[in-house]
């Protein structure tokens, strides 16, 4: 049971007197608490909470005083906000997208995402890397920040990197339809690539998306290999990082896997068909897998059992997704590090945590995949010194189950308190 209160009557600790700030504090009473995933959680702690920042964590359940506000989690397993590495907040899948890219106004689209936003936190994930969406994506940011609206932290990449038609170019209409949807991020050669990502950076993006191969839902047969040059590749990766951003690149053949990181990608999205060698690229490379199973497994049931897909992308998804849980299998096995993520706006926003399950059915422990969704992925993001958690100084982004996830991670899909920067969104 959870409760919310205004303590009337002042019962101070020595320990909280001593520290006492001016202005009013929230006392978090947790049952349990994973502060620091990785470590063992601790039992009976009092989170204590000043101007949306975690100020200390203490034994028992401290009172606090007639300004300060109890919450109760008593009975719950309390632990950092998730984060989830690959989202896609524009909207989601179904079977009118190709139509609604065609007619859907700009509002439209923000209002999309900002609905998008709103499940992905009342999901528990208190902050997300948005690797390809419209401008809006960047008014959603600033939007949330501002406190307008509610929502998660935003690392947004704006619109993909991409060859020509490849993988994030426009398929499948017309000529002069095909115009109107042309990305200026898109690119041939070394100069242009080089524009390409001096554009994305000017228009907003926190990091450089690209797409190394082909993918499952470009309605085009251009397979699911290496798409770039390597001195394209390598020529992204230079300009990126000076102008101060990292790389990540969409790939699921081994070839663009592997040439994207002796390009010096930062991360892999998906990874479908790595293997042992590959794994020794990543890791000699210091690079991160964020692997989406769930969107494998997604594109596999939309292909069997409907018929919205155009048949370019059936043929990929049947291909393709079917080999992404054994891709994790063997990326954990070999010591790459995995970063959580799901490519969520295939799968529906708001059923990100169903990813945990593919990540124990690949070998992971259930700390194991909570510490990929709090501490790697915190840091894949940029945002280790602030989030992913629960220490001194950092964010007080807070989520709360009533079971234990430890035991049994599906807990996780049926999150029950959220709080992020101090703020109540779900109790």
């Amino acid at each position: 049971m959870k409760k919310i209160i205004c303590v009337s009557i002042l019962t101070l600790t020595a320990a909280i007197a001593s520290n006492a700030h001016d202005g009013p504090h929230t006392f978090i009473h947790a049952g349990d608490v994973l502060a620091v995933p990785g470590q063992p959680a601790m039992s009976e702690q009092t989170i204590v909470v000043v101007d949306g920042k975690i100020e200390d964590i203490q034994d028992g359940f401290l009172a606090g005083g007639d300004q300060d506000t109890v919450i109760d989690l008593s009975e719950s397993f309390v632990m950092p906000g998730m984060i989830d590495s690959h989202v896609h907040l524009r909207g989601e899948w179904n079977p009118q997208i190709r139509l609604q890219g065609a007619t859907m106004e700009s509002g439209d689209i923000a209002y999309e995402a900002a609905v998008s936003a709103r499940k992905t936190l009342m999901a528990g994930f208190t902050a997300v890397q948005d690797v390809g969406g419209p401008p809006q994506i960047f008014a959603l940011k600033r939007a949330i920040n501002a406190g307008k609206i509610p929502g998660p932290h935003i690392k947004a990449a704006g619109s993909a990197v991409s060859v020509t038609g490849g993988h994030g170019d426009a398929h499948g209409y017309r000529e002069d339809i095909l115009d109107l949807f042309h990305s200026p991020t898109v690119c041939d050669g070394v100069a242009d690539c080089r524009r390409a990502v001096r554009k994305a950076v000017k228009n907003g993006a926190d990091v450089i998306k690209i797409t190394a191969t082909g993918g499952v839902l470009s309605n085009t047969n251009a397979g699911t290999g290496l798409q770039f040059f390597d001195d394209e590749l390598k020529a992204i990766v230079e300009t990126a990082t000076k102008m101060g951003r990292k790389v990540t690149a969409h790939a699921h053949g081994k070839d663009g896997i592997d040439a994207a990181l002796r390009a010096g990608v930062s991360s892999i999205e998906h990874g479908t068909y790595l293997d042992v060698e590959t794994a020794r690229l990543f890791k000699r490379n210091d690079a991160v897998l964020v692997p989406t199973v769930i969107a494998g497994m997604t594109v596999v049931d939309w292909a069997k059992n409907y018929d919205f897909l155009p048949p370019n992308s059936a043929k990929k998804a049947l291909e393709v997704g079917p080999q992404m849980q054994d891709m994790l299998r063997t990326a954990w096995e070999n010591g790459v590090t995995v970063a959580f993520g799901t490519d969520t706006g295939v799968s529906p926003h708001g059923t990100n945590a169903k990813e945990f399950e593919y990540m124990l059915a690949a070998g992971m422990s259930e700390m194991d995949a909570i510490k990929a969704a709090t501490v790697v992925a915190s840091k894949h993001i940029g945002m280790g010194d602030q989030i992913g958690t629960l220490e001194t100084g950092k964010d007080a982004d807070i989520i709360a189950v009533n079971g234990n996830p430890l035991e049994d991670i599906t807990e996780l899909q049926d999150i029950d308190f959220v709080m992020k920067g101090g703020v109540v969104y779900k109790d």
